[in-house]
């Protein structure tokens, strides 16, 4: 088993190699706005650093959020390019909350607890978790004001508990993926069962683009 696993459903762009046993070697770089130029090279020095050659990989994990519409579809196409290259590998889709929520609990975290990332708007996207491993339901996008009787009370992690204390009290870390954490998870699920513990590579967007046509957009056709 040679995992690559790729996120980029948050302002972390982050790479991971995994062997089904451990972690190879990992890159991640915080900039909400170079996902598509920071993705490849990426990969590349993750693979210089495993010695491995992308050939090798058995199978594409890759998160398919909640995340913001652009950054989120750039993870997303890179990991179904890779898989037609390699020949049709696996690609194994996971909640990136579930990511988060996995390397929460190697910090020590155990639960319940909740994890909420920034969902810009003044929203945020979060789930319930009864422990590192367990989802309590679906993720949602909320403004925190909204759900602040539901995490009453619960610890939270992730850049969006950071940005609201007010509602997410003693927020702490992660506070982004890691596409290690994600591939560990990954990994762990693939020994245990199959293809059945993973969602399908599709966005998991929760909400409409933030990019929106103008109202008053004219259309110019030629006469």
């Amino acid at each position: 088993m040679l995992l690559l696993a790729v996120d980029t459903a948050t302002p972390a762009v982050t790479v991971a190699l995994h062997d089904g046993e451990s972690v190879l070697a990992e890159t991640s770089q915080v900039d909400a706005r170079r996902h598509g130029e920071l993705l490849l090279p990426a990969v590349d020095a993750v693979l210089s650093e495993a010695g491995r050659a992308l050939d090798a990989v058995t199978g594409i994990v890759v998160g398919v959020g909640p995340g913001p519409y652009t950054g989120l579809r750039v993870g997303l196409a890179t990991a179904a390019a890779f898989s037609s290259a390699l020949g049709g590998v696996p690609v194994h889709g996971l909640c990136t909350l579930d990511g988060i929520a996995y390397a929460a609990g190697a910090a020590g975290v155990e639960g319940p607890f909740v994890v909420a990332t920034d969902a810009r708007r003044k929203e945020v996207y979060w789930a319930r978790y009864e422990d590192p491993r367990t989802r309590v339901g679906d993720p949602a996008v909320d403004r925190p004001a909204e759900i602040a009787d539901q995490v009453a009370g619960l610890p939270a992690v992730g850049a969006g508990a950071l940005l609201y204390p007010e509602v997410f009290a003693g927020a702490t870390g992660p506070e982004h993926q890691s596409a290690a954490a994600l591939a560990a998870l990954a990994a762990e699920r693939l020994r245990a069962g199959g293809e059945e513990a993973f969602l399908p590579p599709v966005p998991l967007y929760l909400r409409r683009p933030d990019a929106q046509v103008p109202k008053n957009y004219k259309v110019v056709t030629p006469k």
